[in-house]
């Protein structure tokens, strides 16, 4: 980070509301949601900083101006935020962005849905209700057990406070040439993927057809490679349950390949709900 948008971030993060409330927290991290459009700010300011500074994402000139990775989506979101409080002082480390239904309806969809046609999970699940995850981030220093348990958490608590079914959303592997992850892409499609009557298309043709993709057909997935290939937070999805769509596509502008993620609810591993608490109550402040 550099030393000027460290410091914007720094006088950002000491108007943090004091008054909102916590959702959880490990030692001086805590996770709760945004309350101000200054907090969301800072969690766009923090955004823009890994994939733009660090992973090399083109930055539209709005984008470069502010500082910032903002788009039409983010007004009608909830913001989800890790907070430091180490010595007193308060910083934002990491943030995930949430988007249920109803805010949905009032953005005219889902930012998923730039990506991939919906329909089908929709109208599948006409009666449940979802909750999209994206734009997850940690700044590097942070990117441990203890911070990525709490954007769990916080969004587990967020998804029991509205009675959520169904969470999904796009998650992403790092760059956009396939044989880099060609052993992850394959075991996705071999071992995770959404039941064909929910399966959700992609509508560009810049995509990869997980069951399609090219691999020596003499030897299997190799599956310990397939996870080190594997992104953390799309590990931790399929450790809870989850499924994924038919193909990933590829997101020039953010230099990534993406994958359509689906999470029942009732299908979370019953590890995992012990753990956080079926009332998300483990990490309670």
């Amino acid at each position: 980070m550099t030393s000027e948008l460290f410091s914007k971030f720094e006088r950002r993060g000491s108007k943090l509301d004091p008054n909102a409330p916590i959702l959880g927290a490990i030692g001086s991290l805590q996770t709760r949601l945004a309350r101000s459009k200054a907090e969301i700010r800072a969690a766009q300011h923090l955004r823009y900083e890994v994939f733009f500074n660090e992973m090399g994402a083109r930055a539209k000139t709005a984008n470069k101006l502010l500082k910032r990775d903002k788009d039409f989506y983010d007004r009608f979101c909830d913001h989800l935020l890790v907070i430091d409080t180490k010595n007193g002082d308060e910083r934002i480390v990491g943030t995930y962005r949430m988007m249920r239904q109803s805010q949905a309806e009032q953005a005219g969809g889902f930012y998923s849905q730039s990506e991939y046609d919906l329909a089908p999970l929709l109208g599948h699940h006409a009666e449940a209700r979802l909750l999209e995850l994206g734009r997850s981030c940690i700044l590097p220093e942070y990117r441990n057990k203890r911070t990525m348990e709490l954007l769990w958490h916080g969004t587990w608590a967020h998804a029991v406070a509205h009675k959520i079914d169904i969470m999904f959303g796009c998650a992403s592997f790092d760059g956009t040439e396939p044989e880099t992850f060609q052993q992850a892409l394959s075991w996705l499609g071999e071992n995770a993927s959404l039941d064909a009557v929910e399966n959700c298309q992609p509508k560009t043709a810049d995509c990869i057809n997980l069951a399609e993709i090219a691999r020596d057909e003499t030897a299997p997935t190799d599956l310990r490679k397939a996870m080190g290939q594997m992104p953390p937070l799309i590990k931790g999805y399929l450790r809870l349950g989850a499924k994924i769509a038919s193909h990933a596509v590829v997101d020039r502008q953010f230099g990534t390949t993406d994958v359509l993620v689906v999470l029942k609810v009732d299908q979370i591993n019953p590890r995992y709900l012990a753990h956080f608490g079926v009332d998300a109550s483990r990490f309670a402040a």
